[in-house]
This record gives C-alpha cells, sequence and structure tokens, in this order.
C-alpha cells in the first residue's frame, strides 16, 4: 500500500500564520505538532518535502528543515527510507483512549455523556398499541423477513424519494439498526485486507467493525468545521481503495454537514477511483436549524452509494431497527451476506417504526425543540465556565465536538470529570490511527438542567487537570467483576 500524503496547500492551511515573537522554525513545529496529534495530519501520512514546504509557506528552507528536526525528537516525526516524513505519534501517546474508562452501569447521580442518543418521543405506546393489532397477520409465517416488512420499505423508500433520491421498496432492506445494517454492508464489499477510506474523526464502532474485518484504512482527515474537500478528493484519488465510509450529514462526532456541492465533488473523486461510498445516514434526520433546503443524500450524486439508515436518532434506539439502501444490482450480495448472522429485524419493532414514521418521518418538532434547548444550555453554560473551550455550534446532530485548551489532555479530563461524577468520551477514542488528544465529545442529549450541571462539571475536570492534579488514566480502579463500559453510540 503506497504512503498516504498531505498536500503541500493543505499543511500550509493547517499551519496558518506563524506565531510572531518566537523563532518561526519553533512556531511551526507547534503548529505541525497539533495537527498531527489532533489528527488532521493522520499518523503514518506522509509531509510534504522541505522544499515543497518552503515553497508553500514563504519562508527559508532552515526553518523547515529545523521544524521538522524538532518534530522527529518530539516523537511526531519519523524519516523513512524511500517514504520522507511521515507523521508519528510518541509512543507514550498511542494507547490513550482506545477502550472505555468506565464502569458497566453509572452510579446514582452520575451524569453519561458517552452517548449520543435520546429518550423516546411521546407517542411511543400508543404505536407499540398499535402495531400489536397488526401483530396477528404476521403470525402465520415463520416471521423471518430477511427483506423487512413490505410497508415499512415503502416508507422508507417514500422518504429517500422526498429527500431527492427516487427510491423503490425493492433497494431497502430492514437491519436490526444501523451497526447490524453497517456489518451486512462491509461483509459484502469487503474482503480481507481491503483498503477504505475512513474520515478522522468519526464514528468508533465503524472503525472497529473495520478493523475486526480485516480491513486496511486510510485516513481521511477533517478539520473540525468539516471537509477540505479538495484535500479529500485528493486522499480518495490517491488511496485506491474498495469502499469509503462516510457521514456527510451532521458528522459524528463534528457534527459538521456536508454541502451540495462540495458532495458531487467528492463522489466524483469516487467514481474516478472506483470506490463504492458507503454512507451512514443514522443523524441525517437530526436537522435542529439548518436555513434553507437539506442537501440531497450522497447517493443522488453517485448511485453506486449504499446508505445506512437508522431509526435509533431521529426516533428511538430501543427499536433497534435500521435500513440499508442500495442499487438493485447490489442486493442479492447484501442478503447472502446478512443470513450468514442475521434473518431479519424483530417484526413488532418493524410494525412500531411504520406506525412512528407515518406520523412523522424524522425528528418529531417536540423532540428537536428539547434538543435545541439542551444544546442551547450546554453552550450558554460552556461559555461562561469554560470561555477557553473550543467548538462550533451545529446546526444539526446530537453533540458538541470541543476543543480542550492548549496542553490539557483529553483522556486526562475524562479521568478528572469521572471524579466529577461525569462521564465523558475522549478524543482519541474517535480518532483512526491515533492523536485528538485535547478533543472530547458532548451530546446534548439531558435535559437542560442537566446539560448545565454536566458544563460545570467539566470545567472542574480541566480545572484539576490544568492544575496538574489529575490521577492518571491508568491509577483507576473497577470493582472486580465489573466489565468496562462501550461506547456505544
Amino acid at each position: 500500500m503506497a504512503t498516504p500524503t498531505v498536500s503541500a496547500a493543505r499543511t500550509a492551511r493547517l499551519v496558518g500564520t506563524l506565531v510572531p515573537g518566537r523563532p518561526a522554525y519553533q512556531a511551526l513545529a507547534d503548529a505541525l505538532r497539533h495537527a498531527v496529534a489532533d489528527g488532521r495530519i493522520a499518523v503514518g501520512t506522509r509531509l510534504p518535502s522541505e522544499r515543497e514546504l518552503t515553497g508553500a509557506l514563504d519562508v527559508s528552507r532552515t526553518t523547515v528543515t529545523r521544524a521538522y528536526e524538532v518534530l522527529r525528537e518530539a516523537g511526531y516525526l519519523a524519516s523513512r527510507r524511500g517514504s520522507g516524513s511521515v507523521a508519528t505519534l510518541p509512543a507514550a501517546s498511542r494507547r490513550r483512549g482506545t477502550g472505555s474508562l468506565f464502569p458497566a452501569d453509572p452510579a446514582e447521580g452520575v451524569i453519561d455523556l458517552t452517548c449520543a442518543a435520546s429518550r423516546a418521543p411521546a407517542g411511543v405506546i400508543e404505536a407499540y398499541e398499535r402495531a400489536v393489532t397488526r401483530l396477528p397477520e404476521f403470525l402465520c409465517g415463520a416471521g423471518y423477513l430477511t427483506l423487512g416488512v413490505p410497508e415499512l420499505r415503502e416508507v422508507i423508500a417514500d422518504r429517500y424519494a422526498a429527500r431527492g433520491v427516487p427510491t423503490e421498496p425493492d433497494e431497502v432492506i430492514v437491519t436490526s439498526g444501523a451497526v447490524a445494517g453497517l456489518g451486512v454492508v462491509l461483509r459484502a464489499l469487503l474482503g480481507r485486507g481491503d483498503r477504505v477510506v475512513v474520515e478522522n474523526p468519526t464514528y468508533p464502532n465503524t472503525v472497529d467493525s473495520l478493523r475486526r474485518g480485516g480491513a486496511r484504512l486510510v485516513p481521511l482527515a477533517m478539520d473540525p468545521d468539516g471537509w477540505d474537500v479538495p484535500e479529500a478528493a485528493r486522499t480518495v484519488r490517491a488511496a485506491g481503495a474498495a469502499a469509503a465510509v462516510l457521514i456527510p450529514d451532521f458528522h459524528n462526532p463534528t457534527g459538521a454537514l456536508l454541502a451540495e456541492d462540495d458532495r458531487a465533488v467528492l463522489a466524483r473523486a469516487l467514481r474516478a477511483a472506483g470506490t463504492v461510498p458507503v454512507v451512514d445516514e443514522t443523524i441525517a434526520e437530526v436537522c435542529l436549524d439548518h436555513d434553507g433546503p437539506l442537501p440531497r443524500p450522497f447517493a443522488a450524486h453517485d448511485p453506486r452509494t449504499i446508505s445506512v439508515g437508522s431509526s435509533s436518532k431521529s426516533h428511538w434506539g430501543g427499536l433497534r431497527t435500521g435500513w440499508v439502501r442500495a442499487p438493485r444490482t447490489a442486493l442479492p450480495g447484501l442478503v447472502e451476506a446478512r443470513v450468514t448472522t442475521d434473518l431479519g429485524a424483530p417484526v413488532l419493532e418493524q410494525l412500531v417504526l411504520l406506525e412512528l414514521m407515518r406520523t412523522s418521518p424524522g425528528l418529531t418538532e417536540e423532540r428537536r425543540q428539547d434538543l435545541r434547548a439542551s444544546r442551547d444550555a450546554l453552550v450558554t453554560t460552556l461559555r461562561r465556565v469554560l470561555p477557553d473551550l473550543g467548538f462550533a455550534v451545529p446546526a444539526g446532530g446530537l453533540s458538541l465536538w470541543c476543543e480542550l485548551p492548549d496542553g490539557v489532555d483529553a483522556t486526562a479530563v475524562a479521568v478528572a470529570a469521572e471524579d466529577e461524577g461525569l462521564l465523558l468520551a475522549a478524543g482519541p477514542r474517535f480518532s483512526v490511527a491515533g492523536g485528538l488528544d485535547r478533543w472530547i465529545r458532548l451530546p446534548y442529549v439531558l435535559d437542560p438542567a442537566t446539560m448545565t450541571t454536566a458544563a460545570e462539571r467539566l470545567a472542574r475536570a480541566v480545572a484539576v487537570v490544568a492544575d496538574g492534579a489529575a490521577r492518571p488514566a491508568t491509577s483507576r480502579r473497577r470493582p472486580q467483576g465489573r466489565p468496562s463500559r462501550p461506547l456505544v453510540a
């Protein structure tokens, strides 16, 4: 596999204007170190040559040479024969955040922000009652509806058509949630050792699924506010990947929304590379206050797209019901991959989702207002108690992607926050190739008063770490026999 590269132009954009009042080489080294640590330059990526970066930054060759030397000494750059200067991480930071810090069941009074999912909306009980009245008509069969309840497939297809992609019911398979659906798609598309482009940061369960399947991951670096589309297209063209797993709709964890024109650009690059887009649309319906029409689904720009959706964010995670939308030609392979592990989603829950989607295909207005209120409470409190915390307020999705002050480690903050009664997901958990040590994800899925309390507890945890009083993550001791808590959403 060819070593991935970052262009001189993107590197210059990441560096920005060098901080005055200090040696230029040191300012350049610090800027590049932050870019590697935060995942914007993925570990294993070849940096531009000294000559290329000298021209892109309009600095002296000596400045770049000395900056690269500083990075090598600090463990952020390695020189490899035939590969030039490659981004790496100090050995001590490579395993940070790779697992959970938390017990399986939070104690009373603990605020759990490791899961970006909300409560069930009003009307779920009534939907179950109506679904039960429909259930007898399915009891005469075996109950293994491998493709799904036909009426639910029709409603899902109609929703895609309303969003801008004409879809027939026979292009939809109902699955046992998005994670199960993604697993079906990956088994159908990939063989062990195949390359897959994955956004960095991204949803952790996606990375875990790909690695268990033996895929070789090619990070597509994202900025805090979304995609550098020209660089993303360049990464896709150079990767030679079988598939690209993307979250263009209120991306998890950044909340970014890929614009319509940018979807077209990225789709062209994927077609040219022969790379199949696998698009996670789990959060596509969680629009809170986006101005104007939403971008059409990625499949509108590339008909080869395989889309994975779910009711977990738009309706309720307890339904454990999702779907895959794919071209007809891909359906036989998907069904074959599915039946090896899963013969069909529960019929009753499919009927419940059918009732809910007929009432509201996405978020109900009540849930939208609730999420806005919780987001706004979190944002207001963070700006008051943690003014140095960096974040953009997303127009949709379920979480803030927050940059901690310089020198404050996210994993240490997560440990200190647990002592304050707050469970957090540190940035390294969302990383494809290490880094993201100064980032945390804060879901705003609890009520406004609880979000306010969570922000105040976070501020105390950050203060503890900034003062150097935090215990290292390795010092935490779990009660005997208590499993670690997985990050599930």
